[in-house]
């Protein structure tokens, strides 16, 4: 199994975008990329904490690719939003990608390329590129919570 960390706005609507994903074995979700140890939704919401709303995804390489979970990044939010998506504000909601590895550095130094070579966004692309930090999995009533709550936000 291999881990893979995204962040693109509200990671409600991120985790449900890969939490039944053939190859995807399981999601949470969390804060990282910032400074405070132990942060709450609380906190990070404050906007003094430095993290992202993100999730933590593990995968069965042997079924589905880092490349074809990046495809499915790119696709789930707007990389050319800077600290937003949507209605969401804040650096809380940035678009960024966590890597756990060189090889997923340059996977998604790759597909960041591909995507602005493509011509099929307006806009740059605002996407960090970053390595994975500590992830500090969110409060019980985040994880799964369109699930929980009678419906999907895909």
């Amino acid at each position: 199994m291999e881990k893979a960390t995204f962040a693109a706005g509200c990671f409600w609507g991120v985790e449900d975008a890969f939490m039944d994903v053939p190859g995807v074995v399981a999601t949470r979700v969390g804060y990282t990329g910032g400074r405070t140890e132990h942060p709450t939704y609380e906190d990070v919401c404050s906007h003094t904490t430095g993290h992202a709303e993100a999730v933590e995804i593990t995968f069965d390489p042997g079924r589905i690719s880092y490349e074809q979970l990046l495809d499915l990044f790119w696709e789930c939010h707007d990389p050319t939003q800077l600290n937003r998506q949507g209605p969401d504000v804040g650096d809380q909601y940035r678009s960024a990608i966590f890597y756990h590895s060189e090889e997923q550095r340059d996977a998604a130094e790759t597909a960041l390329e591909r995507l602005d070579l493509s011509g099929r966004l307006r806009r740059r692309i605002v996407t960090e590129i970053v390595p994975a930090a500590t992830f500090w999995e969110a409060e019980a009533y985040h994880q799964k919570y369109h699930h929980k709550q009678g419906g999907c936000g895909f």
